[in-house]
């Protein structure tokens, strides 16, 4: 089937379910999984992410396999088809592994059971739609979106349709840092006392000179890359490389993301949500300044501050000055986290000391606390994808299922914006819009480039 008239079926299709009030069949709500059978996977992205955590992480569980590989540079996604053979030549032999270039081919095979999307930012919202929709459970890679709005009616759909999705939000786990979950079990049971003030640690990414217009690869679907964002003219330091699977430029082009307000406030803004038991809501006041390129290729934010409220009168201070991590503030003392010297990925940013420290106290007595059997306890996940395997199973909540995702999500978007206008912003959390304030309101969203987007899915 050619591209065209499957995404004419496939929106037609997806028009209709959502126009109508959603009546959603028993087996997606319980699972296509019997407890014996394996979680067939699709892997939805073939990129640095992909191939060095997402994967890797999933596939070591004997409970799941991969069976099918989407990636609009079909070179990638030839590249993940090799990568698959490798994989499971070395365990069980010879498997067949599907390609795609466009996605939405994919989601149309009934076999599968679930996706991973580890895809740029701008291609988080509309793949996770498409795959609940589909039928699909979802592991998504952070943030869970590119705006507000676009986050919403993913994870509103996701939740009337039934589907288990986990973000990545590694934090959450006891693998590979379970430092995170027993710092906000620390703070959620006032063993620093009363918190009053939030400090979070956030680098940043430097620009680049102008880039020169060169061709498009014949390998690549430029066009659907862009996806909903406007056309402008291609560069290999604006997408992705062609010969490795070093960093990618699109993570310094805001066109694509926020840069690490959301790249790395996606885990460390989740860890501050999680520890003040703020998953459901966010701050009411934002007030913000950055430095943002005026030429150059590259232009996410570069130094920044954010201040920011909470209702509940806590405050929260998100700067680039500080060192990487979260510091909880309270009547009692308080407490430092970060990953210490640990990476995911090369490019992961760390302290110089190679004696850097994940934990740090105001009095190392905090660290002796116990959590009773009557305290809070937060949720126990052993690692995220595992997590994430077992809840396509149970069919229980993940530990960031999609609402806490989004939330998060939204405390990065909105100090971003604040960013951007020079005044005090008004926040109200259940409507999700600002408080008299028209222009920031229309940054919650951006137009969309047609046929892509989630507003092309909602509205056609």
């Amino acid at each position: 089937m050619k591209r065209r008239e499957f995404l004419k079926g496939a929106v037609a299709t997806t028009a209709g379910i959502i126009g109508l009030p959603m009546i959603v069949p028993s087996s997606v709500v319980t699972g296509q999984v019997k407890p014996n059978d394996r979680i067939n996977i699709g892997q939805i992205g073939f990129g640095r992410i992909a191939s060095s955590h997402d994967l890797p992480e999933t596939l070591k569980h004997d409970v799941c396999r991969a069976v099918a590989v989407a990636d609009v540079d079909s070179k990638r996604a030839q590249n993940g088809k090799a990568w698959f053979e490798r994989y499971y030549a070395k365990k069980a032999g010879k498997v067949d592994i599907k390609v795609y270039q466009d996605y939405r081919e994919m989601l149309q095979d009934k076999s599968i059971d679930a996706v991973i999307i580890s895809t740029p930012d701008h291609w988080h919202a509309q793949p996770a739609i498409e795959a609940a929709l589909a039928g699909k459970d979802i592991y998504i890679q952070k943030p869970c979106s590119l705006t507000i709005a676009e986050g919403r009616k993913m994870s509103d759909i996701v939740r009337r349709t039934g589907r288990i999705l986990q973000l990545g939000s590694q934090q959450r786990s006891l693998d590979p840092w379970p430092q995170f979950k027993w710092v906000c079990e620390l703070v959620r049971n006032g063993k620093i006392g009363q918190v009053k003030h939030v400090q979070v640690g956030i680098g940043t990414d430097p620009g680049c000179g102008d880039e020169p217009l060169m061709p498009v690869p014949e390998n690549l679907d430029y066009d659907m890359w862009l996806g909903s964002t406007p056309l402008v003219y291609y560069t290999e330091k604006r997408v992705h490389p062609q010969n490795d699977y070093s960093r990618p430029g699109w993570l310094r082009c805001e066109q694509f993301g926020a840069g690490m307000i959301t790249g790395w406030g996606a885990h460390h803004l989740d860890t501050v949500q999680w520890g003040l038991g703020t998953e459901d809501t966010a701050p009411v006041e934002y007030e913000g300044k950055a430095e943002f390129p005026t030429s150059g290729l590259w232009n996410v934010h570069g130094n920044f501050d954010v201040h920011a409220k909470y209702a509940s009168g806590i405050t929260m201070h998100i700067s680039s000055s500080f060192p990487n991590g979260v510091r909880f503030e309270g009547s009692e003392g308080w407490i430092f986290v970060s990953r210490g010297n640990a990476k995911v990925t090369a490019s992961d940013p760390v302290a110089d000391d190679p004696n850097n420290s994940a934990l740090k106290v105001s009095d190392p007595k905090i660290l002796t606390a116990t959590i009773g059997p009557n305290d809070v306890h937060l949720y126990e996940s052993p690692e995220q994808h595992h997590d994430w395997l077992n809840c396509i199973r149970s069919r229980r909540q993940p530990v960031a299922p999609v609402e806490v995702g989004h939330r998060s999500c939204s405390v990065c978007l909105l100090s971003h914006i604040a960013m951007k206008l020079p005044r005090t912003l008004h926040w109200d959390p259940q409507r999700e819009r600002f408080i008299n304030d028209s222009e920031a309101d229309a940054m919650l969203s951006r137009p969309q480039r047609k046929p892509y987007g989630t507003d092309y899915i909602i509205r056609a």
